[in-house]
């Protein structure tokens, strides 16, 4: 599976471990994240994340920032992308298996590097329910 991966300053240490997770799991990556922890505004690498998943070039994405939030809002401007932010395994496995979430959102600074590789896991090894849950994602999308 190719995945796209974009970071702020605050999620570059946390990045850098989760690709190379990605990698031992056999996944082509894509990074988009700045490899620096200096101060950086963190639209500049997740637009282009979300842009992979959402024309295909990509089939899963994971972003991070500090909180999450900026992140999250940014990705799920655009069209097709489902960006789910989330700080337990729970929340992980719901939004695969609920809102069939395509990119997963970590708040750096809120999670631990072990939390985070966890979260990772979780989101790529389980799958969309489909079902009842089918239609409301395929009402998700404004347009």
């Amino acid at each position: 599976m190719t995945i796209a991966v974009g970071n702020d300053h605050a999620g570059t240490e946390y990045k850098f471990e989760i690709v190379k997770l990605l990698e031992e799991l056999g996944h082509k990556v894509i990074n988009f994240g700045t490899n620096d922890t200096d101060s950086m505004d963190y639209p500049d690498t997740i637009h282009p994340t979300a842009e992979a998943v959402e024309t295909g070039q990509a089939e899963m994405g994971i972003i991070l920032c500090g909180s999450g939030n900026g992140a999250q809002m940014t990705a799920n401007k655009h069209q097709g992308v489902r960006a789910a932010l989330c700080w337990n395994n729970e929340l992980v496995e719901l939004t695969r298996q609920h809102n069939d979430a395509n990119i997963l959102t970590i708040p750096a600074r809120f999670v631990s590097l072990q939390q985070a590789l966890g979260f990772v896991k979780i989101f790529l090894s389980t799958e969309f329910e489909g079902g009842r849950h089918a239609n409301r994602v395929e009402k998700i999308a404004c347009c």
